[in-house]
């Protein structure tokens, strides 16, 4: 199995801590206090490597924080390439409020690149040699649309998969060029067939009509807890959250991402993989913060979890 690569075009540096209450005006005396690597790709690598895959995480970054990330990324062990910018790598932070069991999350929305930054970020892609390929995480100020196209279609050219993970535009003009793998949620999806999806059976039906336009060989609805949906050429499969108390929401998405990525890559049947990807969900809400998921949460939750049911039978 090929080393997995993740793209992070706006990672962020994510702190977490905690706090009895959370107020306006009056300062909050915060606790537990982390700081962690993140953005979607650079999220995506951590459970790859903490579930036992090879990872390369390639990632923009600069500014006086720039150097930051490169540091926790280091402490993670995590390998990595940095294209340099020179704005400012955005700075994340969740608290978590002990006195109701609410979680706030301030995101900022990351550094503005000029043109030549985002193309040199391109250009670099070409001499990688990868089976999979993941993208995931917002697009920073100042980069076109139709970025994850345009890495949709080296993709292809090189003979690798490219898993999707993204929303608004940037996930519909990338999706435009066809990719292996998408993970939308429900409102993503329903952004994206622009009607709304309030049952199984619309669900199902717009999952089918997103392989079946070409869009993605592989559709991964995640559902929150009413759990997921895999869609296929060969039909749709619904599957059951893990019953887990959640102490934070926070990498979610992108540890079911790496863990279906990492078990397609190992060659296991998607269904198998999409089941992986459902435990890795699970497992990382029980980490407080900006933990993410541990590999032992992972195999316990996927060796609980009952096979996947057929939910609806491929279309003819």
């Amino acid at each position: 199995m090929k080393t997995i690569v993740t793209l992070t075009l706006n990672p962020s540096i994510d702190g977490a801590a905690e706090a009895e209450v959370v107020h306006p005006i009056h300062k909050i005396r915060t606790s537990d206090e982390r700081y962690d690597p993140g953005g979607g790709g650079i999220n995506v690598a951590r459970v790859v490597q903490e579930l036992g895959g090879t990872t390369l995480a390639v990632y923009l970054a600069g500014g006086a924080t720039g150097g930051v990330l490169d540091d926790l990324l280091d402490a993670a062990a995590i390998p990595r390439r940095r294209v340099t910018i020179q704005d400012h790598t955005r700075i994340s932070h969740a608290i978590y409020e002990r006195s109701s069991g609410q979680e706030y999350r301030f995101v900022p929305a990351g550094p503005l690149l000029g043109e030549s930054e985002w193309r040199v970020f391109l250009e670099s892609l070409e001499d990688l040699d990868c089976d999979y390929l993941v993208a995931s995480g917002s697009l920073p100020r100042g980069v076109p649309d139709d970025l994850y196209a345009a890495i949709a279609d080296l993709a292809r050219r090189k003979g690798a998969k490219l898993v999707l993970d993204t929303s608004g535009s940037a996930l519909r003009a990338g999706l435009a060029s066809g990719v292996h793998l998408v993970k939308p949620s429900l409102g993503e999806l329903e952004t994206l067939v622009d009607r709304k999806l309030p049952d199984q059976a619309s669900q199902e039906q717009a999952a089918r009509e997103l392989v079946g336009s070409g869009g993605a060989e592989l559709v991964a609805l995640t559902l929150g807890r009413e759990g997921a949906l895999l869609a296929t050429s060969q039909g749709t499969l619904r599957l059951a959250a893990p019953d887990v108390i959640a102490k934070s929401a926070v990498g979610a998405g992108d540890s079911f991402v790496a863990a279906m990525t990492l078990g397609l890559a190992q060659g296991r049947h998607p269904e198998d993989a999409f089941a992986y990807g459902m435990a890795a969900g699970a497992a990382a809400v029980l980490s407080a913060g900006t933990g993410l998921c541990r590999r032992e949460d992972v195999e316990r939750l996927y060796g609980e979890m009952r096979g996947p049911t057929r939910a609806t039978a491929a279309e003819p």
